[in-house]
């Protein structure tokens, strides 16, 4: 059963459109439990990770058991809580015994006609209408309509529904979704403290939950998913998400005329502390802003202290604010986890799901952005998602209203020639990048360049050749003569700075302050 779920994982990231890191993360969530012919029964860890294959992987795993075994499969996924993420790995079937030695759909129809069905529809707690869907989907069909009476009585259609005006600051506008985030090693962490957080709101050690990385690196989309993802599946929770900005203009506002009894200083106050998830973005807009900071520092007491959750972002470490010590201890007390700048298979994987979305979005599934032209943009994008989606837009808009269809890498070079902050550059050369990175780090340019393999030498070197990579339109070959190497070490060299930059802020911060320095030139 293992080894058959294990080839089910494998042909389904084969499929188009199919982005293999994410179905990792969320396939690691599944385990086989039982399975006959024309028959599977999966389990995953909670509601949300069940959720999510239905939605978006049912079809796909059908597909791929059809695809297998030439017979239609009837797939059915439950939550086990118990159960822990495995890596994907672990499919083998010599890790584990199957937890039913005989799987069979007999013993599947009989767990759904059980007593302890009835009691675990009594014990659910009130959900909205879209965890109904969920709760009841596996029963409509059975043709057992006891149950399905009591299912109706437990979840009343409009049973949830807020008024307008409770609406007016938790309803989420944004279509920024953990569906649609793009997940890779730089933000893996990230990402699963925010689901953690967002399917239990107050529940995890993780209040607050601070998460801090450069702009547009996806801080945002992950308060944001936190956000509609509590607004779908738990609506009697109100959420609040604010701009640090805004909350420093309405502060501003409020207390305008110093008069704290003042009923707009009070309506300022009870927006905050009547939330009970409350998300401030960009918070290192405080620095210098006593007043707004002990404001903040009231709520998010009173808030913390009534178990309410805390979603906290930055650009920096809460060591790296300047604001007073007892703000950074208090920020630190939760999760504090960092996003790191993507690698090339996370921006191409934003590349892809950004040209999908665009298509379902517009209608427009004839749309083809060439492979190469993907990667060219995945290569010599900066770290800012922002601009990454960008230049995406503009590829696409010259495909379709200059009918390119087929726009070589060339093409996409001269449209995009001053877009990237971080690209290839007019005049830019290898040797000036070796002459900043020399000055930088203090080391002579024939050193660089010579056979010398003392690591105050062979460090600037790699952070060179790195640099080359990034911002110009080099192959390696061409780089590594440059340095007086092969192809092969100057591959290895960009591989050396990227592990470095995973693990080191040092490092990270670095090469910023070399690339704001090249790009200046």
């Amino acid at each position: 059963m293992k080894e058959n779920w294990a080839e089910v994982c494998a042909l389904v990231k084969t499929y188009n459109g199919v982005d293999a890191s994410q179905t990792n993360a969320f396939f690691s969530r599944l385990q086989p439990q039982a399975m006959s012919e024309g028959f599977l029964m999966l389990t995953a860890d909670n509601e949300f990770i069940k959720g999510w294959i239905e939605r978006h992987y049912l079809e796909l795993i059908k597909k791929a058991l059809y695809d297998i075994f030439s017979v239609p499969f009837t797939v059915i996924v439950e939550v086990d809580p118990t159960q822990t993420p495995q890596p994907m790995a672990a499919a083998d079937a010599g890790d584990a015994e199957p937890r039913s030695q005989e799987p069979s759909l007999e013993g599947t129809e009989n767990r759904r006609r059980n007593p302890e069905v009835e009691e675990r529809i009594s014990s659910y707690e009130p959900q909205p209408a879209s965890t109904r869907a969920m709760a009841t989907r596996d029963y409509d069909n059975s043709g057992d309509e006891d149950l399905k009476s009591q299912l109706d009585k437990r979840f009343p259609v409009n049973a949830y529904a807020h008024d307008d005006e409770d609406d007016q600051y938790d309803n989420p506008t944004s279509t920024l979704t953990f569906e649609n985030y793009v997940i890779g090693d730089s933000n893996r962490m990230a990402y699963s403290m925010a689901v953690s957080v967002a399917e239990m709101p107050g529940g995890t050690p993780l209040n607050p939950l601070f998460i801090y990385g450069k702009s547009g690196l996806g801080k945002t989309h992950l308060m944001r998913a936190i956000q509609n993802y509590i607004k779908e599946t738990q609506p009697w929770l109100r959420t609040v998400y604010v701009d640090s900005a805004e909350l420093l203009s309405e502060y501003t506002a409020a207390s305008a005329a110093h008069d704290k009894e003042k009923a707009s200083f009070k309506n300022f106050k009870t927006r905050y502390e009547q939330a009970d998830v409350l998300l401030i973005d960009d918070i290192q807009y405080f620095q210098g802003k006593k007043q707004t900071l002990e404001i903040v520092f009231q709520i998010f007491n009173k808030l913390t202290d009534q178990g309410k959750q805390i979603v906290l972002s930055a650009d920096r470490a809460p060591k790296n604010i300047d604001i007073d010590e007892r703000y950074h201890s208090r920020f630190n007390q939760g999760g504090t986890i960092d996003i790191q700048p993507p690698e090339i298979e996370t921006k191409l994987g934003i590349v892809k799901s950004f040209i999908n979305e665009y298509k379902r979005n517009e209608g427009l599934e004839h749309l083809r952005i060439p492979e190469p032209v993907q990667m060219y943009i995945a290569e010599n994008s900066s770290s800012n998602i922002r601009e990454l989606k960008s230049a995406v837009t503009k590829v696409i808009y010259q495909a379709l209203f200059f009918k390119q269809p087929d726009m070589s890498v060339s093409d996409v070079r001269a449209l995009l020639e001053n877009h990237f902050s971080s690209g290839s550059a007019k005049n830019l050369s290898v040797e000036d990048i070796q002459n900043e990175v020399c000055t930088f780090f203090k080391v002579n340019r024939a050193d660089m360049i010579g056979p010398k393999r003392a690591r105050s030498i062979v460090y600037p070197r790699q952070v060179a050749i790195y640099l080359c990579r990034q911002m110009l339109d080099l192959p390696f070959n061409d780089i590594g003569k440059k340095f007086n190497r092969d192809h092969s070490t100057a591959m290895h060299s960009v591989t050396t700075v990227e592990d470095m930059m995973k693990k080191s802020r040092e490092v990270q911060e670095e090469i910023e302050a070399l690339k704001q320095i090249i790009r200046e030139l």
